[in-house]
């Protein structure tokens, strides 16, 4: 059985939720990823999301400046987490069901990696192979 741990990206951006929105556009382009996780504030509080669709609603949609808007405006959070040893089939019915492109992958409540719709679909292609 596939576990999340054997497709998710280990390599995590983070940002912080104080960071403007375009310090996180600028990360985003420096790392060429479509999303950044956000940091949590305290061991207890949940890590967040900032995607392409969050920073569309904020910037365009809502016609927020991206000089003036602070990450924690803009960002999912809490952001939907998975063990690491959850199977991908399990991750993948839960993405599918609540129409989500991305996971935060935790351990205890450490952040250990992000698995995308992406991820998977690589995977299984190169598993056709």
């Amino acid at each position: 059985m596939l576990t999340v741990t054997q497709v998710m990206v280990p390599e995590v951006i983070t940002v912080s939720p104080f960071a403007t929105l375009r310090e996180a556009l600028s990360m985003m382009r420096t790392h060429r990823v479509k999303s950044l996780v956000v940091e949590r504030q305290h061991p207890h509080d949940a890590h967040g999301l900032l995607s392409y669709n969050e920073l569309l609603r904020a910037i365009i949609v809502e016609e927020g400046d991206v000089d003036l808007l602070n990450v924690y405006d803009a960002a999912v959070k809490p952001a939907i987490s998975v063990g690491e040893d959850l199977s991908v089939n399990q991750a993948a019915a839960m993405m599918s069901r609540y129409h989500l492109n991305r996971l935060v992958v935790v351990r205890g409540n450490e952040l250990i990696g992000l698995l995308t719709m992406n991820d998977i679909l690589a995977r299984l292609i190169d598993d056709l192979d």
